[in-house]
Formats: structure tokens, C-alpha cells, sequence
């Protein structure tokens, strides 16, 4: 992505994250930071997600701050804005605004509802998205609420890497016809878009449109999660015969326990297997699986995993500045993401940037 301009109006959640995948893989993001903040979230210096860009301090309800903004968005190939619908037009930053000046521009749109809908004015957070969407049902067992998979299912998975792709996309058509676009990207629409695997089955008889039920959400005592003597958990995906059959060789099931299928003795077995969990800790469990196709792995907190000798040895978390923290991803035989710099401190750039991209007006706003 390295010279790719990347010009980013400061929010919350899965716009930044979009953003900060971008600069991971080299493109030159500029983040517009407005004063006072974007609302919640970290201290700058901790905020992983401005990791790789660089920050510019604009009023955009401001002439000279709006103009500064629209001449970057002239010098961009991809804008990124999560305002409500209506709010980024009513700043004069919207897409007619900056498009009239860089027809090639590519104008990302992140939101949880979309661009238009009976919903699209409404605020929302990303477990009211999943919920709408049919996704937050699927997740839990069955005789209990559904779990909430913190905001990485919606705002990421369904918004930042669902913006991302359409951006790129777009670019592409970008560079090969000249014509820039919008593109509208809606968590309701990115998770929805998740299932489609599931919605295939469901159509086709083979699943049930209730959690704990099903093939892959803890409907079968072999694809599902079970505390051990410490308290701790296994993840058990021991779902094709073989590994299966290795699964209950080394937990030690017994030859008169149910088949891995039999739907209707499912219960039964399940209670073998949690009472056979229960009578060591995790660690020893871990231990006794390691080596084997089991498929079945510790549950590990956040630290724990940075911790784990596979994902240090390929080094999936790193540590820069004294923050652990996930490293680049995907991986590149050619040209790898990397950590070029901590998270931008609002405003920090603005002289750097002001050079780079050839906007000599730019400047931060001056306060008395």
C-alpha cells in the first residue's frame, strides 16, 4: 500500500481500525483529529488503532479548518468517515464536496446502520447490529442469553474489514477508469454477510434457527467448551471421525460411550466429557493433547496468548513502546506490514504533512 494516501475524519471503533489496517500494510493515512477528542476511547499515546498515521488538528466547523480538510481530501485516494448519515454533507465534507475536487477519489462510509433504511438516523452500538442482523442469536447456549462476543464480530469483522475490502475495491477500479465512488459500508450488512456459509445450511435443512443446536455452535458435545478442575476451559473442535476418535482416545472416553453423532444420547455424552475435563487442570490437559490432532486447545486470556510459544515463535504479538500488541497481518512474502510508529498524538504532523502532501494552508487551529 505504500503510496497509497489514506485521509481518515477522527471517530471511534471500526473506521480507525480500517484505518490502522491500511497504514499497517504502508499506506499513508492522515488522521483528522477535531478538538476535544472523538469521544471515548484511550489516551492517544495508548489508542493502537492510530498506530503507522499521522495526525492533523482541524476545526471542520471552522472555514479555514474545512478548507484544510477538503484540500487533503484533493490530494487523498481514499477518505474514511463514520459520522451518521447526513453529518459529514452538513460539514461540507461529504462525498459531492470532495469529490468535485478529486474525481478519483475513493469515499469510504462506515456505520452500523448504513447510508439509507427506516434505521439509518438511529445511534447504535455494535451489539444492537449483531442482534439486528440475526448474529447475536446464534452465539451462547442454548439455555442461557446470547454471549457477547465483545465488539469484535461487529465493528471489525462485519464494519473495518467490510469498509477495507470495498476500499480497496474501489481503488482499484479507481485507478484503472479514473472514477472514483462511495462506498457504503453497514455492520448490519458486513455481519449479515458473515453468515452466509450458515444461511446456505438453513435453507438446505441442516441447521436450526436456535443456538446450541447446530454442527458448529456447541449443538455437538464435540465441537464445544468444558471447565476443567481449575476452573479453567478446553475448546474442543474434534468434529471429523478421526480426530475425533483421537479426541477420545487421550481423554480417555471409554469404548461404551455415545458416538460423536448420535444426536439423540448427545446430553449423555456430553456429560462424560465434562466429567472427564473436571478431573484435571487445564494445564494438564494441555499438556496431554499437545502433539496431537485433537483439535483441542486451552481457552487463554489476552495475556496468556501473547504468551504462547506458536504465536510467539511466528510472532503474532509483538511489543512496541512498552504496549504488547498484535503485529501485522496478513503476512507477505514480499512486502511485509510493519510498525513504523506509535499511535499519533492529535495534531502532532501537522507540519510533515503539510509538506508531504503539497497543502501548504495547513495548520492547526489557534486557540487564545
Amino acid at each position: 500500500m505504500a503510496g497509497v494516501r489514506v485521509l481518515e475524519l477522527a471517530g471511534i471503533g471500526p473506521g480507525p481500525f480500517a484505518a490502522m489496517l491500511l497504514a499497517d500494510l504502508g499506506a499513508d493515512v492522515v488522521r483528522v483529529d477535531r478538538p476535544g477528542g472523538a469521544g471515548i476511547g484511550p489516551e492517544p499515546a495508548a489508542d493502537l488503532t492510530n498506530r503507522n498515521k499521522r495526525s492533523v488538528l482541524l476545526d471542520l466547523k471552522a472555514p479555514d479548518g474545512l478548507a484544510a480538510a477538503l484540500a487533503l481530501a484533493g490530494r487523498a485516494d481514499l477518505l474514511i468517515e463514520g459520522y451518521r448519515p447526513g453529518v459529514a454533507e452538513r460539514l461540507g465534507i461529504g462525498p459531492a464536496d470532495c469529490l468535485a475536487r478529486n474525481p478519483a477519489l475513493v469515499y469510504g462510509r462506515m456505520t452500523g446502520w448504513g447510508q439509507d433504511g427506516p434505521l439509518a438516523q438511529r445511534a447504535g452500538h455494535d451489539i444492537g447490529y449483531l442482534a439486528t442482523a440475526g448474529v447475536l442469536g446464534m452465539i451462547g447456549a442454548p439455555d442461557g442469553p446470547p454471549a457477547i462476543p465483545a465488539n469484535l464480530l461487529g465493528d471489525y469483522a462485519g464494519g473495518s474489514l467490510y469498509l477495507v475490502v470495498g476500499l480497496l475495491a474501489a481503488l482499484h477500479h479507481a485507478r484503472a477508469t479514473g472514477a472514483g465512488q462511495v462506498v457504503d459500508a453497514a455492520i448490519v450488512d458486513g455481519a449479515a454477510h458473515l453468515g452466509t456459509m450458515l444461511w446456505g445450511l438453513l435453507g438446505a435443512g441442516q441447521w436450526q434457527d436456535h443456538r446450541g443446536a447446530n454442527l458448529l455452535d456447541g449443538g455437538l458435545p464435540g465441537y464445544s467448551v468444558y471447565r476443567t478442575a481449575d476452573g479453567a476451559w478446553m475448546a474442543v473442535g474434534a468434529l471429523e471421525p478421526r480426530f475425533y476418535a483421537e479426541f477420545a482416545a487421550l481423554l480417555g472416553l471409554g469404548e461404551d460411550a455415545p458416538g460423536p453423532y448420535d444426536l439423540a444420547r448427545a446430553p449423555e455424552l456430553r456429560e462424560r466429557i465434562a466429567a472427564r475435563f473436571a478431573t484435571r487442570t487445564q494445564a494438564e490437559w494441555a499438556t496431554l493433547f499437545e502433539g496431537s490432532d485433537a483439535c483441542t486447545e486451552a481457552v487463554l486470556t489476552m495475556r496468556q496468548a501473547s504468551e504462547h510459544p506458536h504465536l510467539a515463535a511466528r510472532g503474532t504479538y509483538t511489543e512496541r513502546d512498552g504496549i504488547v500488541q498484535p503485529a501485522p497481518a496478513p503476512r507477505f512474502s514480499a512486502t511485509p506490514g510493519a510498525l513504523r510508529r506509535p499511535p499519533a498524538l492529535p495534531g502532532a504532523h501537522t507540519a510533515e504533512v503539510a509538506r508531504d502532501w503539497d497543502v501548504p494552508g495547513l495548520t492547526a487551529p489557534q486557540h487564545g
